[in-house]
């Protein structure tokens, strides 16, 4: 190993160390906690920074080593985010390395094709949309799942020799866990099919859901039988859509120091039927959600999509949910009445007004404003989220915080 890369390694892990000690690192924990038990203390902020294009950029990184680099740019942009941005993000005393898994394809291949913009960024994609009538749905197969016991655990050792005497190495097992069904049907068909077929082949789209329903039981059945689960609920690890998932009702009481899936929060979301009618979406996708969602603790809901107008549908089916997306295309007020304190005000502003070669105050100030006027009875964080471009300036991040702790009275 290059003595330069342990060197630089080392110096972040102390940093990291310093950061996780500060006494406001307890506090955010108590406050998290608290908001996902109900009885918020304040509303939370939160800026998500991974989707920002060179947050941590590749000259700034001094190691060698490949694999090493990845591990160097990761606990850059948490220390970055933890000195420079203000949000009430939380920096753990240990560094967290997951098991190495691996999963087939569905018996089809699905092949993204990018589009880079014109400086030089490739967020946009399409997939080749496999599946393109009901007789193709006979070429699926069942996905398998396999994991490198062995390197996940050489990497883990490999960190410990490196820097563990400084920031504890923990192999923890699963991070976040992604329930949803409908991007993966997305991806298989395509939009067109996803709306037609409500029509014209109601059968072959209730097969597809069935399908999807049954990859995520045997996966989620796999990963509980091997146990490669995680908790997600004790340290800072997402609940779903930016969310961290700190309460105290989770592990349940008889859990033993083995991860079960009832001792987890799961994200199900479904972006991609917005346009689908809430009477068409509870008989076509909602009751196969539901399924998955019951064989986890609790449910974080949405992402991207309005959920006022199938709130009342997607409650009934899915009670175990404790937080839910409050997208910028959802109605708040509506929403907000819904909600009350029974489960938590996921507000996610608009990327635009942030974005781009300055922000638009104005328009962040009354976004924010409606939004606390509307949530003002309900427990709520505010995540900001899906911003991909700030051309370098990352000074309007931690102004963007000190607007909303002005607003709420920090």
């Amino acid at each position: 190993m290059d003595k330069r890369d342990r060197e630089v390694l080392r110096g972040l892990a102390t940093r990291w160390m310093e950061l996780s000690s500060l006494p406001i690192m307890a506090t955010r924990r108590r406050q998290w906690t608290a908001l996902k038990d109900m009885h918020a203390e304040r509303p939370m902020v939160l800026f998500e920074t991974w989707t920002l294009e060179n947050y941590v950029a590749e000259d700034e990184l001094r190691c060698q080593d490949a694999g090493l680099r990845r591990i160097e740019k990761e606990m850059r942009a948490v220390i970055r985010q933890a000195e420079e941005i203000g949000d009430d993000y939380v920096v753990e005393p240990f560094f967290r390395v997951y098991w190495d898994i691996e999963c087939s394809d569905f018996g089809v291949p699905l092949q993204p094709e990018h589009a880079q913009d014109i400086e030089g960024g490739d967020v946009a994609y399409h997939y080749n949309y496999p599946i393109r009538t009901p007789e193709d749905i006979a070429r699926l197969k069942p996905r398998t799942f396999r994991v490198d016991r062995e390197k996940t655990r050489r990497r883990a050792e490999r960190l410990a020799d490196i820097f563990g005497d400084i920031l504890p190495v923990v192999l923890h097992g699963t991070g976040g866990l992604w329930a949803a069904l409908t991007q993966d049907l997305f991806k298989l068909i395509g939009n067109d099919n996803l709306l037609i077929w409500t029509y014209d082949a109601p059968d072959a789209l209730h097969r597809l859901m069935a399908y999807l329903r049954d990859d995520r039981l045997a996966y989620f059945g796999w990963l509980e039988r091997e146990g490669l689960l995680g908790l997600n609920s004790t340290g800072w690890e997402l609940a779903g859509s930016g969310s961290p998932g700190y309460i105290s009702s989770l592990p349940q009481p008889d859990y033993a120091g083995t991860a079960r899936l009832r001792d987890l929060w799961a994200w199900m979301e479904s972006q991609e039927t917005t346009m689908i009618s809430p009477r068409m979406f509870g008989q076509f996708f909602l009751p196969y959600m539901a399924e998955v969602s019951r064989l986890f603790g609790l449910i974080y809901y949405g992402c991207c999509e309005p959920v006022h107008d199938r709130w009342d549908k997607i409650i009934a089916a899915i009670p175990n949910i404790r937080a839910v997306s409050v997208s910028p295309w959802c109605d708040k007020r509506i929403i907000a009445e819904k909600l009350g304190r029974n489960v938590v005000f996921s507000r996610k502003p608009k990327p635009a007004p942030i974005s781009g070669t300055s922000p638009d105050w104005d328009a962040l100030r009354e976004d924010l404003d409606e939004t606390l006027a509307a949530a003002r009875d309900c427990n709520l964080e505010i995540i900001f989220r899906d911003v991909y471009r700030i051309h370098g300036d990352r000074p309007r991040l931690a102004q963007w915080v000190r607007l909303v702790r002005s607003r709420i009275g920090e």
